[in-house]
């Protein structure tokens, strides 16, 4: 369809920012380390696909942001966002039957970005300006949560012009399944996921959706996007037959559903009390091992740690022989000895999840500068992850290292686009260097680097002034 889009890149990745820096503050944003590894295992084989079919362009990967953040909700939804920003609910991870499924979601929002229908519908609206319009989008985003909520934001006549602004257009939303399609096939992921996610979407619009698939509204389901995306699949391959989930992909549904928002104590006791279920055993092995997962995961929730114990030796067994749920199992394992005060097992770590956890390990137990090590080498590589600086901040206060300490501090807002925060704590850092008796004891490198981030961030935080 080309780009008829007037807002430059640079624009939308600022207007992005914008949205992102709240959707950060909200109680509901979740950073779960395990989720996060899960989804972006997903992910950024979708960018490397977008990438060689040349549907990403070298401008748009360099400033947009590419980033998935997750939130609590249940309900079943995901949405693409100004400057490569992608909202995923905890509730949509918790139904897809496998990878595939969530490939085919991610790969169509994701190629909503690429394809700059965000920038051409701002376009659109030339009436308005794009900071307006980000008031607007947040504005929508609240009411999808809390209609209440959404007052403070807009009113009348403006709720209904950004409904009709996040509603992509028709040729739009075929655009993104074909394009999506393309994307999600060439990433290795399996394209029948993509048919499979639509019969659970059209089963649901039959149902005549109670608001827990908002998914359905922003991105309605026609026929003939339905037959489009059938005569797509490999001759000889339909999107009925699903394959079997795999375990880890089970423990991960389960995972959503118990830190979803709104789990009270008599769902979590309802999730304990289906793997008591005497029948259980009868269950094919994926739907043993999600209700394991979630039994173990919602009585550690309940402070149950004897049970939630017991839940997970009886998970150890269905997955020894799936080196994927077997870490997913282990990570378990080390969270509920978190927990409940227990000592954990000692693992290297092989990624982000295992880092995070054993991170905390290690701080709990008095190896500061041993968390610090594995913390500062990976936020060297992820300068964006704010979780690691937060941790790596606390990880040098442990040692007596206080500049270092409050730099990671307001590192991690600057992660979190919350650069007044930051600028506090780069003050902060620069007022102990100005204590000092003569510099002494001072570490003049971090004391420079300070000096340096701290007038970048500087401008950062006088642009954000003129775009209010």
């Amino acid at each position: 369809m080309g780009d008829a889009s007037e807002l430059t890149a640079s624009a939308e990745r600022r207007l992005g920012d914008r949205i992102a820096r709240e959707i950060f503050r909200d109680p509901d944003y979740i950073d779960d380390p395990v989720l996060a590894e899960y989804v972006d295992g997903i992910w950024q084989p979708l960018l490397a696909a977008a990438r060689q079919r040349g549907e990403m362009s070298d401008e748009l990967q360099q400033r947009f942001a590419w980033q998935v953040m997750m939130g609590r909700d249940r309900s079943v939804n995901a949405f693409a966002l100004p400057g490569g920003y992608l909202g995923l609910h905890l509730g949509l991870i918790a139904v897809v039957s496998n990878r595939d499924e969530l490939a085919s979601v991610l790969g169509h929002e994701l190629s909503h970005v690429t394809q700059r229908h965000i920038s051409r519908l701002t376009t659109q609206q030339n009436a308005q300006t794009p900071w307006v319009i980000g008031a607007m989008i947040l504005g929508a985003l609240a009411a999808s949560k809390s209609p209440d909520a959404a007052g403070a934001l807009f009113t009348g006549g403006q709720a209904v012009a950004m409904q009709n602004q996040l509603n992509f257009s028709r040729d739009m939303e075929r655009e993104a399944d074909r394009v999506g399609f393309g994307v999600m096939s060439d990433a290795g992921f399996e394209p029948q996921g993509f048919a499979s996610m639509f019969d659970k979407l059209q089963a649901a619009s039959r149902l005549n959706d109670n608001g827990a698939f908002p998914y359905l509204r922003s991105h309605p389901l026609t026929s003939e996007r339905i037959a489009d995306i059938r005569g797509r699949l490999p001759l000889g391959v339909t999107g009925d037959a699903v394959p079997p989930m795999k375990l880890d992909h089970a423990m991960i549904r389960a995972r959503s559903r118990v830190l979803s928002n709104y789990m009270t104590i008599d769902a979590l006791r309802a999730m304990v009390t289906q793997a008591q279920a005497p029948r259980r055993d009868e269950l094919p092995v994926p739907a043993q091992v999600e209700i394991l997962y979630a039994a173990a995961l919602a009585s550690a929730q309940m402070r149950d740690f004897s049970a939630a114990t017991s839940w997970a030796r009886k998970l150890a067994e269905p997955v020894k022989d799936d080196p994927a749920a077997r870490r997913l199992a282990s990570l378990l394992d080390i969270e509920l000895a978190l927990m409940s005060g227990q000592s954990a097992p000692e693992i290297a770590p092989s990624g982000r999840a295992e880092l995070l956890l054993m991170a905390q390990v290690w701080l709990r137990d008095g190896q500061a500068a041993k968390a610090a090590s594995a913390l500062q080498t990976w936020t060297v590589a992820h300068p964006r992850d704010a979780t690691a600086w937060q941790m790596l901040g606390r990880a040098n206060l442990a040692q007596g290292q206080v500049l270092r300490g409050i730099r990671a501090e307001a590192e991690a807002q600057v992660a979190l686009l919350d650069y007044a925060a930051a600028m506090d704590r780069f003050k902060a850092a620069q007022a102990v260097v100005r204590d000092s008796a003569g510099g002494a004891g001072v570490d003049h490198i971090e004391a420079s680097i300070i000096d340096t981030r701290a007038r970048q961030v500087q401008l950062l935080l006088r642009e954000q002034a003129l775009e209010r």
